[in-house]
């Protein structure tokens, strides 16, 4: 171990990190992952060795016996210098408690006699579970799994089974048989393995293991003594969730079979006439990749004006219609792409090992090179592209797809900002640097205007500048069913804003049961859009089904109504790195029956969601979470006691919703049309505290447009709803520079409720229906 120098640092009282150096160089000098509360990093990274954004905290340090221990008031590390063990302590009411250590025999690789590559191997306790490592199938509690960890495009990928996803997200946290949390962040964007209990040696005792192929050793320890404090601060340490436009949670329509159609143009005017028809409110519109063809294939800034034959005058229309346009963008060249010499002269691509050409790999139905993103000449070029073939077209925002940089050969150099690397060491980093450049064309484009996109790849920090959704599914309801896991894993590991192909969007199309019990759920999720491919070229649209058309419009309706709700818990998830939707478990850690693997899901703190995940089923049983306050049902607004299973009706029309009694849910009460979609009214649904509470809800507002929100133009709508035996006292108060679209508010009262009522101080009486209007 002479050539190994290690590091503890002390970061934050529950922060610390551990840092291998072989003959005190590191391989991988800057980071892109941990930009500890930033809104933005350089492209060239940042120093791995630069700690300023940490507070350093002072720190105990005690060494005797060839033993050393480190601590502050929440953490505690143990060093057994002979063999490197570390082991792990929280302090919990003043005493040490163990958490976690590693294994006692050959945790570390420091001489090779492991393998290749870098090893780290911990004690494993049976009742231990394990959750996090981002995109992954299966279920939420990921012990006794291997995972690999490495971008790929397994396009109709098996919910349950498949592994790897699209996202790299070296990152899990742990719950202890002793209810104690913490996690661990690897720093290493190499191709790496993540075995969670899989593996059994008979030598070692149980154990799990990270191993990757390259790079460095370089963890996080976060200790928290919640899962929301783990997954909060690790999404504060890779950086801050972007405030995307208000228009961004509505729904967007999107297939491929439309731009790939030789009269796309028609069909997509088609697509506006029909969400008229059949009034289903459009936000967006997701070109697919088809309006970039020559042939049967695909060229990235290209226009098929076969197809589209007026793309300046279509985006126009759309925008008239109150639809945006967001358009696929893809980080590789045909061979024979019209600018392909261009980009090879220019050096812009990916070289082979070797650095003389660039690395040819197969993409899509030919062969070409990937752009290589770590070169300032590249992205000048990617960013000139999109305004001058995108933006200055009308096109609103950018869709990064394919962009798993499917280079096999790890040899393969790239250009590193002028000191050559091989891509094995940061492959993960090149669509998060095609993000960044996608996100830095739109603000220099319109400064004044938020950018918005969309990246099916990437790694920590991707929340930084992009939407995402868990890649090209396949149509079943297994899909349906684990999905909600895979997104939830998401939500787990700091990506936020995320969502699904709602309908599935590879193989068969989806019966009409399956399609709309799909919608009940996806109308939940961040990112709501009907995307598709199925075999047979059908689409999946709202309108598919005759015979299902009214309930998929009043719940698409539905979603608008809870946008105020949901952009409220984007602006929390910006601010507070707070998830948007969450398990069951996050949110009552103390009721054991949480953990049991289940299908609801939290939105925000006050809705539970039950979705039907099960053909056949006219009903749902729902477990009530163990909250000490008791629960509504959401359409119904019948009280129920915690800690209970009911079963609830389900409906095509409503998704199984259930509110936590003392909740202020606000929404957009206007009579929601197609045409009117983007009209402001604003309600607040009071759930009363069952007897005697008090819940303060302020609720964040701004244009949900632009920038001004940064400027200090923004405001917050305060409700407070105190209640005893006798009465129940609301106050709304407005507070902000931004003038709000509406000059009052109305706030609704569950039906049943029987006590006086008093809203700013004016006693109201009871009401069998009560909903009282007041001035902001």
């Amino acid at each position: 171990m002479k050539d190994i120098e290690i590091s503890i640092l002390i970061l934050e009282q529950n922060i610390f990190r551990v840092l291998f150096k072989k003959n005190s160089e590191l391989k991988m000098k800057n980071t892109w992952l941990v930009a500890p509360g930033m809104e933005d990093i350089p492209f060239e990274g940042r120093d791995r060795m630069d700690l300023s954004p940490f507070s350093l905290p002072t720190f105990q340090y005690e060494e005797n016996d060839n033993k050393v221990t480190i601590y502050t008031d929440k953490l505690k590390v143990f060093v057994q210098l002979d063999g490197f063990i570390l082991t792990w302590f929280e302090n919990r009411n003043n005493h040490w408690h163990e958490i976690a250590g590693d294994r006692k025999t050959q945790s570390y690789n420091h001489d090779g006699s492991l393998g290749k590559g870098i090893f780290h191997y911990m004690i494993r306790d049976l009742e231990d579970k394990y959750y996090g490592l981002g995109e992954k199938t299966g279920n939420l509690n990921r012990h006794g799994r291997r995972y690999r960890m490495m971008n790929l495009d397994p396009m109709g990928y098996d919910p349950i089974h498949t592994d790897p996803l699209y996202k790299h997200i070296p990152f899990y946290f742990t719950r202890t048989k002793e209810k104690s949390w913490y996690g661990i962040f690897y720093d290493n964007t190499s191709t790496s393995t993540f075995d969670m209990g899989n593996e059994l040696d008979n030598y070692h005792g149980f154990y799990r293991y990270y191993h990757s192929e390259g790079g460095d050793l370089d963890y996080y320890m976060i200790q928290g003594y919640q899962a929301s404090e783990v997954v909060e601060t690790f999404s504060w340490l890779t950086g801050q969730t972007a405030l995307f436009p208000k228009w961004s949670l509505g729904y967007s329509g999107s297939t491929m079979t439309y731009t790939d159609a030789e009269n796309a143009q028609e069909q997509l005017y088609q697509f506006l006439e029909d969400c008229k028809r059949y009034d289903i409110p459009c936000d967006s519109f997701q070109l697919s990749s088809g309006y970039t063809s020559i042939e049967n294939k695909r060229y990235v800034f290209n226009w098929n004006k076969s197809k589209f034959p007026s793309p300046e005058q279509f985006t126009v229309d759309f925008h008239e219609a109150g639809v945006k346009l967001c358009a696929n963008i893809k980080p590789a060249l045909l061979h024979d792409h019209p600018k392909y010499e261009e980009l090879k002269q220019g050096e812009m691509f990916i070289k082979d090992s070797e650095g003389e050409r660039e690395e040819v790999v197969q993409f899509w139905d030919d062969v070409g090179a990937y752009l290589d993103f770590t070169n300032f000449d590249t992205i000048k070029w990617w960013k000139e592209n999109i305004k001058e073939q995108l933006l200055e077209f009308g096109i609103d925002s950018t869709w990064n797809d394919n962009n798993e940089f499917e280079l096999w050969n790890s040899d393969a150099t790239v250009n590193g900002f002028g000191s050559p690397i091989n891509i094995g060491l940061l492959r993960p980093i090149q669509p998060l640097l095609m993000m960044k450049a996608s996100y830095e064309a739109q603000k220099e484009f319109d400064s004044h205007t938020r950018p918005y996109l969309i990246s099916r790849s990437g790694c920590p920090g991707m929340q930084r500048y992009a939407q995402t959704w868990t890649g090209d599914n396949r149509t079943s309801w297994d899909s349906l069913k684990f999905n909600i896991k895979t997104g939830l894993g998401l939500s787990l590991s700091g990506v936020y804003n995320v969502g699904h192909d709602v309908g599935g969007f590879a193989g068969r199309k989806p019966e009409p049961e399956l399609f709309v019990r799909w919608i009940q759920n996806g109308i939940f999720h961040p990112r709501f859009t009907i995307h598709s491919w199925n075999d047979d070229k059908s689409v999946n649209v709202p309108w598919m089904y005759p015979e299902i058309i009214k309930p998929v419009s009043e719940l698409m309706k539905f979603r608008v109504k809870m946008i105020p709700y949901l952009y409220h818990l984007m602006y929390e998830s910006h601010t507070k790195y707070k998830p948007i939707i969450k398990p069951t478990f996050y949110q009552f850690p103390e009721d054991e029956k949480t953990f049991e693997e289940n299908d609801d899901f939290m939105l925000g703190d006050s809705l539970l969601v039950a979705s039907v995940v099960e053909k056949g089923v006219q009903q749902r049983e729902v477990y009530l979470p163990l909250n000490q306050k008791g629960w509504y049902d959401f359409y119904t607004e019948m009280k129920y006691d915690a800690g209970q299973t009911i079963v609830l009706p389900a409906p095509y029309n409503s998704t199984p919703l259930m509110v936590q009694a003392g909740s202020i849910v606000p929404i957009n009460d206007q009579q929601i049309t197609f045409e009117n979609k983007n009209e402001e009214s604003r309600g607040f649904i009071c759930y009363p505290h069952f007897e005697v509470g008090e819940t303060s809800f302020s609720l964040y507002e701004d244009d949900g447009l632009t920038n001004d929100y940064k400027n200090g133009k923004s405001s917050f709508v305060n409700i407070t709803m105190r209640c005893s035996k006798k009465e129940v006292q609301i106050e709304v108060k407005k507070k902000g520079q931004f003038v709000l679209p509406y000059n009052t508010v109305r706030v609704y009262l569950t039906k049943g409720e029987t006590r006086k009522m008093i809203v700013n101080g004016d006693r109201i009486g009871t009401d069998s229906d009560p909903v009282f209007e007041v001035q902001v």
